[in-house]
Parts: structure tokens; C-alpha cells; sequence
């Protein structure tokens, strides 16, 4: 018998966030190679596709009517506004996943993070922060789990520590006989 015939588990959503210069991205890298089962989201944005980059791989990229459709019909997790363009992250694809078992970690920053929560608070927060920050209270609040971000190696370890416990039951993937 096989676990095809029962429901996976849901797993668990973890947003990785912090200000600007605290090192998301880089964790982020370290945390794929170590824990290669975590999906991260690929973000939507309304600016222009540059050279490399291709459609879907680095960035979903849609035109400006799409994105304000998309976030009419609530298919946008979150969003924001950086400059003339939008950015947010496409939420079908991010519940396929979890509603598969798979984990996902989503970099974002603090303003991301909180609305994330807002329709997600099952959703865990984790704040990176940059050795010597000190958050205020009202967001050191709103996060469940404080990295400071000393050691890239050590933090990435930390997070995949976390995201291994995603999983309500790690056995879901396999064979019982």
C-alpha cells in the first residue's frame, strides 16, 4: 500500500524577511543547496524583462493590466508597489505546492512579510536581521523566530533546521507496506 491512496499533509509556509542589506538572498542560495526539496516562489513583476533574465525562471513578468487583474481576483499572496512597477507573488502555484507536502520558503521584506500573514497566519515568520539591528518591538513582535545574520553558514542551518520541521509528518512521501 501506498500513501497515494491518503492525503498528504499540508506543509508549512515560512517567509524569510528582513530590511534591505540584511543578506535574504544569499541564505536563500545556501538554503536550496543544502535542502534542495524547498521550493522558493518565483516573483511577478510588471517591469520590462532584461537580458538574461527568462520568463517564469528569475521572474513571472506580466503586463500591468494582467497584474492589476490578478490582484482583483486575488490571486496575488501579496504585492507591492517599488517605483513605476508592481511586484507581489502568485499564490496558486505557492498552495499547489504546500497542499503537495512540499515546503516553501518566500524572501520578502517586513511589509511583505505582515501581509503574508494576514491571509496566512498559519504562515511562520522568520526576521533576518544584520548583526548589531536591533527591530523595534512592534516587529520583533510580529515574527516568530529571530535570525541574526553573523554567519551565512550557520543562519542557512538554522532556517533549513526550520523548514525540515514544515512537515507534520515527514514519512507522508514513503512506501508503508
Amino acid at each position: 500500500m501506498s500513501t497515494d491512496d491518503e492525503a498528504r499533509p499540508a506543509a508549512r509556509l515560512t517567509v524569510l524577511a528582513g530590511p534591505s542589506g540584511s543578506g535574504r538572498e544569499s541564505v536563500v542560495e545556501l538554503v536550496r543547496a543544502r535542502f534542495p526539496s524547498v521550493w522558493i516562489p518565483v516573483p511577478a513583476t510588471t517591469r520590462p524583462r532584461r537580458e538574461p533574465e527568462v520568463d517564469g525562471e528569475q521572474r513571472v513578468f506580466l503586463a500591468p493590466a494582467e497584474f492589476e487583474r490578478r490582484v482583483a481576483t486575488g490571486d496575488l499572496l501579496e504585492w507591492s508597489r517599488i517605483g513605476a512597477y508592481h511586484r507581489g507573488t502568485l499564490d496558486p502555484p505557492l498552495r499547489a505546492r504546500l497542499d503537495a507536502g512540499q515546503p516553501v520558503l518566500l524572501p520578502l521584506d517586513v511589509a511583505g512579510a505582515r501581509l503574508v500573514r494576514a491571509r496566512v497566519p498559519a504562515a511562520r515568520l522568520v526576521l533576518l536581521i544584520p548583526p548589531g539591528h536591533r527591530p523595534d518591538a512592534a516587529v520583533a513582535a510580529a515574527f516568530g523566530h529571530t535570525l541574526t545574520h553573523d554567519h551565512s553558514d550557520r543562519v542557512a542551518d538554522e532556517l533549513v533546521g526550520l523548514l525540515g520541521s514544515s512537515y507534520p509528518d515527514p514519512a507522508w512521501s514513503r512506501v508503508r507496506g
